[in-house]
């Protein structure tokens, strides 16, 4: 169980010429979109474990925190991003279960 919550700037900063995860655009508006999950490590004023993130871009994030996407779609679209970054060598999944 790690007690500080983690972080990999290069996870974020990766977001940065992908697609969203959700809509697929390819814009320069892509970021790193951390999960609103307490269980994810998500505290007042605390972000979540950067291993729980979602590449989207601006009119998805927007969605995601004003609550008209979905938990459950947001999840897809960070399960998507979690994939990539394991393929790209930045996470693995014994980190994302650290994590958890």
């Amino acid at each position: 169980f790690m007690m500080a919550n983690y972080r990999n700037i290069k996870a974020l900063r990766y977001a940065a010429g992908e697609a969203c995860q959700h809509c697929f655009i390819r814009d320069l508006s892509i970021v790193a979109a951390h999960s609103n999950r307490q269980i994810h490590g998500k505290g007042m004023g605390i972000k979540a474990h950067d291993c729980f993130i979602a590449y989207l871009c601006h009119e998805c994030h927007k969605n995601y925190d004003s609550g008209k996407m979905s938990y459950a779609v947001f999840e897809i679209a960070m399960r998507r991003t979690q994939l990539l970054l394991i393929e790209k060598k930045v996470l693995t999944a014994e980190i994302i279960n650290d994590c958890i």
